[in-house]
C-alpha cells in the first residue's frame, strides 16, 4: 500500500477545485465548496475544541452531506470521529459516545428521540438541521483549508474511532489513523483503476468503516465525486445511480439481495455503473446481479481494524474470497493450539466434506497495521497474541491456497451488515424473569451473515411462552432492531466445558436441526414452533444461495443433539437450570 500522505492534505486539494464533488438528493456541491465547507466547520471545531481534553468528535446522523463535511472537517483540525450506530440504544448509545471521549456530538433532528434521557456530561450538541448551528457556523463561513488546518496533523494523527464487537460486549473502537485511511483510499484507486471522472455512490451507512474507508476514501483520493443516499433503498437503488451518474458502490450484508429481489425491469442494464465492492454478497447471487443488472460485484476480505486483508484474483474460484494480500502471511489455525489447518477437501458437487478440520480462525503472521483500540488493552491484547493477529473469523483454504469465508467465532455475530456481541444480548435475554440460563450464539443465515439464536433454560416450573417472550422483547428500550434472536431453542440445562464455561461451540454446531425444541420467528409475525416444514423450507434456501455446506446436520445416533439420554462427550458438562449464569449475574438494569 503506497503511501498517500494525510486525508487532510487530500481535503486541501480539493481546495479550487469546481468540478461537482457531492451530490445529495437534489443539491449539487462542487470539490471547492466541500473544502470551503470543511474548513468552516474545522474552524469551529478548533474553537470548540479549545478548552483541551480529546479532540473527539462523535457523528450521529444518516448519509447527508453533513457526514463528508464533518470527516472533512476533522481531518483539518486534527481531529477523530466516532461514527455513532443509530440501531443502538439507551445505556449502550452512551456508552459509545462517552467510551470514545466525544466532546462535541453531531447529529440531526431525526435522532434527537434517542438521545433523550441519556446522561452524557460535558458533551456538546450540535444539531445540523435547525437555525441555531446555521448561526453557530456562520461566522466561520470565510475559512479556507490552509488556515483551518491545524500544525502537526500527519499521517500518525487519529482520524476514525470506529466501532466493533467483541466477546465481553465492551465498547471495541478501533483506531485509524490519517494515514492508513488515505493510504486504504488510493490502494482502491489503483486497485480498481478509479478515475477523477468517477461518482461513488454511498448508499450504505457512514458510521460503518466499509462506507467510508472503501467508498468516501478513494473517492476523495482519486478526486472523484461522491454521491450520498440518506438510507440505503433498494427500490430506489437505480434511480439513484442514474440520476447521479454512479459508477461505483460499495455494500455489505444483505444488500444485494434487497436488489436482487426489486421487480425486473427492461431497463435493469441502462445505467453508468461498472462495479460494486464489498462482503456477504456470495458467489451464487454476485453471478445473478451481473446477469441481471450487467455490474461486476468483487468480494473482498479486510478486517475492520486493518489487521488482515484478502485480495481477489482473476483466477480465485467462484466462492472463494481471493489469498492473501502480499504484505500478509495468512493462516487458517485451531483457535485454541495454533495449529494450522489441514486444507479443504470438495465432493464431486464442490461441497466441503471435511469442515470439521478444515474451518478455523484467520490469523495474520506478518506485520499487520492494526493500530489498536481506544482505551482497551484487554481486547488489544485478545486480538494480537503470540506476535499473531487473530481476526476472529472462521475461514477454511483449499489445496491451492485460497480462502474460503465460513463466517464468525462463537461469540460475535454478523446480523445484516451489523457485528453484535452475544454477552450483549445475553444481559438483555437475562432479564427475563423465566430464563435460568441464557446462551446466544450465531446460526448462519441464508444468504449472508448470520442469524441470532437463543438457548435458554428455564426456571423450575416454567414453561416457554412465546408471546410474553416476545413482548418482553418489545419492551427493553436497549434491544437494538437487529439483536432479536430469529431461533429460541428451549434446553433441559445449559451445555457447560470441563472449565464451567457455556459450550458454545457444541451449540452452533447443534444450531436449529433439535426442531422439536426450536421456536422460530421467520416472518417477523411471532414465534412458532419451528418443524420439518419450515426447516425444508429453509434448506432450500440455503441451497439456492450456495450455502447449505454452513449448516450441515449434526451425527445421527444416540449422540445426536437431543437425543432421549444422550451423554455430553467427552468435556461437556450439564448445567443445572436453576444455576445462574454470568448473563444472569449481570442483572437488570
Amino acid at each position: 500500500m503506497r503511501s498517500a500522505g494525510t486525508v487532510a492534505e487530500l481535503v486541501q486539494r480539493q481546495w479550487g477545485d469546481h468540478r461537482p464533488g457531492l451530490r445529495y438528493q437534489d443539491t449539487v456541491l462542487s470539490h471547492h465548496q466541500v473544502a470551503s465547507g470543511a474548513a468552516a466547520r474545522a474552524a469551529l471545531l478548533a474553537d470548540l475544541l479549545s478548552a483541551g481534553g480529546e479532540p473527539h468528535i462523535g457523528v450521529l446522523l444518516d448519509n447527508t452531506p453533513e457526514f463528508p463535511l464533518w470527516l472533512s472537517a476533522a481531518a483539518l483540525a486534527g481531529a477523530a470521529v466516532a461514527g455513532i450506530n443509530p440501531t443502538r440504544r439507551g445505556a449502550e448509545l452512551a456508552r459509545d459516545i462517552l467510551h470514545t471521549d466525544c466532546r462535541v456530538l453531531v447529529t440531526e433532528c431525526a435522532h434527537l428521540p434517542l438521545l433523550d434521557g441519556l446522561d452524557l456530561p460535558g458533551v456538546r450538541m450540535l444539531v445540523t438541521d435547525t437555525d441555531a448551528y446555521a448561526e453557530l457556523l456562520a461566522p466561520y463561513a470565510g475559512a479556507e483549508p490552509g488556515d483551518a488546518a491545524r500544525t502537526g496533523v500527519g499521517p500518525t494523527t487519529r482520524m476514525l474511532l470506529y466501532f466493533t464487537s467483541g466477546s465481553t460486549g465492551a465498547p471495541k473502537a478501533a483506531i485509524c489513523t490519517q494515514g492508513r485511511l488515505a493510504a486504504a483510499g488510493q490502494s482502491l484507486v489503483d486497485h480498481f483503476g478509479v478515475r477523477r471522472e468517477d461518482v461513488h455512490y454511498i448508499c450504505m451507512p457512514m458510521f460503518h468503516g466499509n462506507a467510508v474507508i472503501a467508498d468516501w476514501a478513494p473517492a476523495l483520493a482519486a478526486g472523484a465525486a461522491a454521491a450520498l443516499r440518506r438510507r440505503f433503498s433498494a427500490s430506489g437503488f437505480l434511480d439513484d445511480v442514474r440520476a447521479h451518474g454512479a459508477t461505483y458502490f460499495t455494500y455489505v450484508g444483505r444488500a444485494v439481495q434487497y436488489l436482487l429481489a426489486t421487480p425486473e425491469r427492461p431497463d435493469d442494464r441502462e445505467h453508468p455503473l461498472r462495479l460494486g465492492f464489498g462482503t456477504e454478497a456470495g458467489a451464487v447471487d454476485a453471478a445473478r446481479f451481473r446477469e441481471r443488472f450487467g455490474v461486476r460485484l468483487v468480494e473482498g476480505y479486510g478486517s475492520s481494524e486493518g489487521g488482515a486483508a484478502v485480495q481477489r484474483t482473476p483466477d480465485t474460484p467462484e466462492r472463494a474470497i481471493g489469498k492473501a494480500s502480499a504484505r500478509d502471511d495468512l493462516a487458517v489455525v485451531d483457535p485454541e493450539t495454533g495449529e494450522e489447518r489441514p486444507a479443504a477437501v470438495f465432493d464431486g458437487a464442490g461441497r466441503l466434506t471435511n469442515g470439521a478440520e478444515a474451518i478455523g480462525e484467520l490469523v495474520n503472521r506478518g506485520h499487520t497495521p492494526f493500530e489498536g483500540y481506544w482505551r482497551n488493552e484487554e481486547a488489544e491484547a485478545q486480538r494480537v497474541r503470540g506476535g499473531w493477529y487473530w481476526t476472529g473469523d472462521l475461514f477454511f483454504r483449499d489445496a491451492d491456497g485460497f480462502l474460503y469465508f465460513a463466517g464468525r467465532t462463537d461469540d460475535r455475530l454478523r446480523v445484516d451488515s451489523e457485528n453484535l456481541a452475544a454477552a450483549m444480548i445475553e444481559n438483555i435475554l437475562a432479564r427475563w424473569e423465566d430464563a435460568a440460563a441464557v446462551a446466544v450464539y450465531a446460526v448462519p443465515d441464508p444468504v449472508a451473515g448470520d442469524q441470532v439464536m437463543a438457548a435458554l433454560a428455564l426456571r423450575e416450573g416454567a414453561a416457554f411462552d412465546p408471546s410474553a417472550f416476545a413482548a418482553f422483547l418489545a419492551a427493553q428500550p436497549d434491544l437494538g432492531t437487529k439483536m432479536a434472536p430469529r431461533f429460541v431453542r428451549i434446553v433441559p440445562a445449559m451445555p457447560v466445558t470441563a472449565t464451567n464455561k457455556v459450550h458454545r461451540v457444541r451449540l452452533r454446531r447443534e444450531g436449529f436441526w433439535s426442531v422439536g425444541h426450536v421456536w422460530w420467528n421467520g416472518a417477523g409475525a411471532g414465534y412458532e414452533p419451528f418443524g420439518g416444514g419450515q426447516l425444508s423450507v429453509l434448506l432450500r434456501e440455503y441451497e439456492a444461495h450456495g450455502r447449505a455446506e454452513l449448516c450441515s446436520r449434526p451425527p445421527d445416533g444416540p449422540n445426536a443433539p437431543d437425543a432421549p439420554n444422550a451423554p455430553d462427550g467427552p468435556g461437556v458438562q450439564a448445567r443445572p437450570a436453576v444455576e445462574d449464569t454470568a448473563a444472569r449475574r449481570a442483572g437488570p438494569h
